[in-house]
């Protein structure tokens, strides 16, 4: 709630202003610099936990903030002019003791601003600028102008006057402190267009890759040139996939770094000067293409990754048809095998029935002979013919009644 306070600042100030870039051990590393180089000049270094310190320098006030992604030194200078009057960026930047070689730089440079706040004299903003990109605005209802052109100056500043009509202290340093987070916010927001550039052309790749391979697909016959389709969606899908995880952060803090300054723009309260355009109207127009590339890009990737997924989903349908195809003609030939088994079974069952009754009836007829050769008034021969249809109806009944069982 209270962690980045407003400075109160009082007309005329110099404001030099630096953004780094900071990952997690950067930022580890600069936090160690910063508590070393307050600790040798007796002044309480930053708290372990906390991202905002502020500490006086004598007559110049440091200002430090350490955000996810970014860490801000803001160097607050008195303003020297000449003779004791205050001029527009007198002396120039590059004449102005680099503040920031009291501390090692944390990480690649994004931003330095060279804000400078002095009452309002009658200055011609227009012969500091350059008229071209010029934008000013007055804000706070009238009590201020802010002016810049957005362009680096040969000391590698982006060079803000503004204009102190009656801001007075407290809004003077929420207006200063604004202006330089529209700034950071900006470049920040920017981000995202490199991004968008680097992997416009993989996009495009994939696109035709996907239109080729949907036209092949459609042509395609057999399951072995369905596997091949499937691996290569398979790999577009991965590459899509990468693709996305490694820029929808980068895309997503676009869109919430130009939320956060166009809040910004609208908290400062703008209001048009002739001839001029608003922050707010110069930087919509020049930065909406860039972000609306982000957008498009993203959007582009989502519907690329979707349709690969419905182009896989349409193939693997088609290789499981092929697959349960080829089950079904397995399956038919199965039951082609059965069904020849089944007569092959039947042929031998007839032959063993046909077997097992001759040596039934030849023992029916050694029993006969025997019984005859006792003395017993019986024919060998025609008990033993007798006794032929009575055993083979005796053992189909038999065996029918076995097959019947085994098939319940």
């Amino acid at each position: 709630m209270h962690a980045r306070p407003f400075t109160l600042i009082e007309t005329p100030r110099r404001i030099l202003h630096f953004t780094f870039l900071t990952d997690l051990e950067h930022a580890q590393a600069d936090r160690v610099a910063l508590a070393r180089y307050l600790s040798s000049r007796g002044l309480d270094a930053p708290k372990p936990e906390a991202k905002y310190h502020r500490v006086s320098l004598g007559a110049t006030l440091l200002r430090w903030e350490q955000h996810s992604e970014f860490t801000t030194y803001t160097w607050d200078l008195p303003s020297e002019g000449l003779a004791g009057v205050p001029v527009p960026f007198h002396p120039p930047a590059s004449d102005i003791a680099d503040p920031m070689r009291l501390v090692p730089q944390p990480g690649p440079l994004l931003v330095a601003v060279d804000l400078h706040l002095i009452a309002d004299a009658g200055i011609a903003p227009e012969r500091l600028f350059d008229r071209a990109s010029l934008a000013r605005s007055l804000v706070y209802g009238g009590a201020g102008e802010a002016v810049t052109d957005f362009q680096i100056d040969p000391a590698g500043y982006i060079r803000i006057l503004v204009l102190d009509r009656m801001l007075g202290p407290a809004r003077a340093g929420s207006l200063v402190q604004r202006l330089l987070e529209i700034e950071t916010y900006r470049a920040l927001a920017l981000l995202g267009l490199p991004e968008a550039q680097r992997i416009t052309p993989q996009v495009r790749r994939i696109e035709r890759a996907l239109a080729d391979l949907t036209e092949s697909m459609r042509l395609a016959e057999g399951l072995a040139a369905n596997h091949e389709q499937l691996d290569k969606l398979i790999t577009l899908s991965s590459e899509i996939e990468a693709a996305v995880a490694a820029s929808s952060y980068r895309f997503s803090a676009s869109r919430a770094y130009d939320d956060i300054m166009q809040q910004r723009l609208l908290a400062i309260d703008e209001q048009p000067v002739a001839d001029f355009p608003t922050w707010l109207v110069f930087l919509s127009r020049r930065m909406a293409p860039a972000l609306r590339t982000c957008q498009a890009i993203a959007d582009r990737q989502a519907d690329l990754s979707n349709k690969l997924a419905r182009a896989a989903d349409l193939l693997r349908t088609r290789v499981d048809i092929d697959v349960q195809r080829q089950n079904l003609e397995v399956l038919e030939s199965m039951n082609r095998r059965s069904r020849l088994q089944l007569r092959l079974q039947q042929t031998v069952e007839g032959l063993s029935i046909a077997a097992v009754s001759y040596y039934v009836v030849g023992l029916v007829g050694y029993i006969a002979k025997g019984a005859s050769d006792a003395g017993a008034p019986v024919s060998p021969g025609l008990i033993t013919a007798a006794a032929v249809p009575v055993v083979v109806l005796v053992l189909w009944r038999l065996v029918r009644r076995i097959r019947r069982k085994h098939t319940e």
